[in-house]
């Protein structure tokens, strides 16, 4: 096997490339200068050797904790369950929360052999028990597919004996978008979560 073939075959690995895509970023990289291989080499044997999950959050960082958990202005009387990591960004990047996060490492999806041993269910129930946290809401914040909803149905069941009020991300309509073209179950989905329209005082 050539040089080329071992990188295209790693490359393949990775979620969304294809072989056509995964052989066209081998010559890509191959025809550029050296020094931009060596640069990746270089940052993904950084992320070998330094990342890890958070021992708290299961965020990824290069410390125990990660930045979230370690900030003392963050609101600790919530933590947001998120499926991946990744999606600590997108939240973050939104601007409006302010309080913890909790990352399962995937969804419940028993055909693909994803059962709540996989996930780290065991660390949330330990943190909502935890005297030192004490978290006063819990947001299911998994995404909205047949295995997410799954997940979240389950998450709720375990958290129901807690004292913890436990929410959903609400679901609806995009803005921009025209009833026209939205699918009815989304269209269900913020009919369900509408609310009170009120005059300001």
């Amino acid at each position: 096997m050539s040089a080329i073939e071992g990188l295209t075959g790693e490359l393949r690995r990775l979620p969304g490339i294809g072989t056509r895509t995964a052989l066209r970023l081998s010559y890509h990289l191959v025809k550029g200068p050296k020094e931009d291989i060596r640069r990746l080499a270089r940052a993904l044997a950084e992320v070998a050797e330094r990342i890890r999950p958070c021992s708290r959050c299961g965020n990824y960082c290069s410390s125990d904790l990660c930045s979230v958990c370690r900030d003392p202005s963050r609101d600790r009387s919530m933590i947001c369950v998120v499926e991946e990591a990744y999606e600590v960004g997108a939240i973050e990047r939104a601007g409006r929360y302010g309080g913890l996060f909790h990352v399962l490492g995937g969804r419940l999806s028993p055909l693909d052999g994803v059962g709540p041993d996989e996930l780290d269910i065991g660390g949330l129930l330990k943190r909502v028990r935890d005297p030192a946290e004490v978290p006063k809401e819990v947001i299911l914040a998994t995404n909205a597919s047949v295995e997410g909803e799954a997940t979240a149905v389950y998450l709720e069941s375990l958290l129901r004996p807690f004292p913890v009020r436990v929410t959903r991300l609400a679901r609806g309509i995009p803005v921009g978008s025209d009833l026209e073209y939205v699918d009815g179950t989304t269209i269900a989905e913020a009919l369900a979560g509408r609310r009170e329209v009120r005059e300001d005082a």
